[in-house]
């Protein structure tokens, strides 16, 4: 797909133009946003054929209007924000995929209502197209055997403005997406194909040419520098984890980084905690939170962003073998805290509390961490929020600025010292699951805090909701696939840090 700014159209297979409903009163009143389109269709309008109302899709097939074979005429409601915009995205997509058009004019000038609209309108507009392009199909054998290349669909969106912050927007928006699309891959490869080695590797290549700089710690690395959570749940299986570290100096060599850690765990079986069979297989997606502070860092490195940051992600797999990990088993962290492994299927938090030791000896301006942790957060807020937790009131408005600026959801969920107090341990420091019962999420987001040095402002997202099969949410997410969450949130947040 190839998406620009023109400024008059030029006679493309389609012509996309958008309805407006308003409503005053009893009485009700459809606008197209193009005028002349407006005028043509005048008898659809007064029919009711055409509502305006947000999801309509009307398509006029052969109409020829004005040098465009096909019509196609959307509805977006009464009120436009820019993520109603970004899910037009995919509304747009799909209308002229069903008309095989390979070109394609979007009359986009009379959609925004100002100069900021405009931008901001535009990002969205083209993450949604970039976003809902995305499909996880080439594992299928149809796919391998067909070398035909298809032509490329090229959109062009008819602005008032082509000046430079609107192209800006445009390249900012698709540079976002198609990050994300990059972590969604990484989560929708099955564990057979995306091991901890192989995670690294591809990560390796990833990052060439981009300013970022990558380094791989091996397990007799990983075992050198005292990472014991990390050893002992990778003891079970017969692949090596890897520590992985990319770093991106945006800003002078004096600036306090922002980190971000992400858990990386490319299977989870529960270990010797055995999960239940049934959906086991959704069990590749537990290295999203790794997978999508990776593509954050990609983002910020395309952008350019006057910022230094870092990304850790500690890779393993959580397998049953004879060497696993067994429940009462105690492990130090690189810290030097001790804990009893309780249940084995707690892994997460016991390998990002090595990486957030690690996170916090580079002295950085913030720490913050993603993972799919705990069913706990999907039981409280299902697949629409990423819970997320700080005791930071500085990191929490930072955190909401960026969750509103990027069109993502988040809700901010308590963190106490009762919390930490459930997780002390009997004959270790800490156990890796709580003493209590109920607020799973807040618990391990209290194991990791220990990990996390006194005075860092630090925040965790708990993706584990959010990281795949949301695409009844949101139109341009795949219905089960990986859904890149919180990529675009971090990279506010580290604007926000410049």
């Amino acid at each position: 797909m190839k998406i620009d700014l023109v400024k008059a159209s030029q006679g493309e297979t389609a012509l996309v133009v958008f309805a407006t409903s308003l409503k005053k009163g009893k009485q009700e009143t459809t606008k197209v946003t193009h005028a002349k389109v407006h005028s043509h269709l005048s008898a659809s309008l007064a029919d009711k054929s055409i509502t305006g109302k947000s999801g309509e899709v009307v398509s006029f097939r052969d109409t020829h209007f004005e040098g465009h074979r096909h019509l196609v005429v959307i509805g977006v409601g009464d009120k436009l924000t820019h993520e109603s915009v970004r899910q037009l995205g995919p509304t747009v997509l799909s209308a002229v995929q069903g008309l095989k058009a390979k070109s394609v004019a979007v009359d986009f000038a009379g959609l925004p209502k100002g100069k900021k609209d405009h931008t901001s309108f535009v990002q969205a507009f083209a993450e949604g197209l970039v976003l809902s392009d995305y499909s996880f199909d080439e594992l299928k054998s149809a796919k391998k055997k067909d070398d035909k290349k298809e032509e490329e669909l090229k959109i062009h969106l008819v602005t008032k403005s082509a000046d430079a912050a609107a192209k800006r927007a445009l390249s900012e928006g698709v540079t976002l997406a198609e990050t994300v699309n990059f972590s969604r891959r990484l989560g929708d490869m099955p564990g057979n194909l995306m091991t901890p080695s192989i995670l690294a590797n591809t990560v390796v290549q990833a990052v060439k040419g981009t300013g970022i700089k990558s380094s791989i710690w091996d397990k007799a690395r990983i075992k050198k520098e005292k990472m014991g959570g990390l050893l002992g749940v990778a003891q079970g299986s017969a692949q090596e984890p890897r520590f992985i570290i990319l770093e991106y100096k945006g800003a002078v060599a004096s600036k306090k980084p922002v980190v971000f850690v992400g858990k990386g765990l490319t299977f989870d079986t529960g270990g010797i905690s055995i999960k239940p069979s049934a959906a086991m297989e959704e069990m590749k997606y537990d290295m999203c939170g790794g997978a999508n502070v990776i593509g954050a860092l990609l983002a910020i490195a395309k952008l350019k962003l006057k910022v230094n940051a870092i990304a850790l992600v500690p890779a393993t797999e959580n397998m049953p073998g004879s060497q696993a990990t067994k429940p009462g088993d105690v492990h130090t962290a690189r810290n030097g805290k001790t804990f009893e492994v309780n249940n084995t299927d707690a892994e997460g938090r016991l390998i990002l509390s090595d990486a957030l030791c690690y996170a916090s000896e580079l002295k950085p301006q913030v720490i913050v961490d993603a993972a799919t942790l705990t069913g706990a957060i999907v039981v409280a807020l299902g697949n629409t929020h990423t819970g997320y937790f700080t005791r930071n009131s500085d990191l929490k408005k930072k955190i909401e600025n960026a969750a509103e600026a990027s069109g993502e959801w988040v809700w901010n969920m308590p963190l106490t010292d009762h919390h930490v107090k459930d997780m002390k341990g009997t004959f270790a420091d800490l156990s890796n699951i709580s003493s209590g019962k109920g607020a799973g999420s807040a618990t391990a987001a209290a194991f990791l805090e220990q990990f996390v040095d006194d005075g860092i402002p630090w925040a965790h997202f708990d993706i584990a909701g959010t990281a795949w099969a949301v695409g009844n949410r949101l139109p341009y997410c795949p219905k089960k696939g990986a859904s890149g969450a919180m990529i675009r949130t971090f990279v506010e947040l580290a604007k926000s840090y410049v």
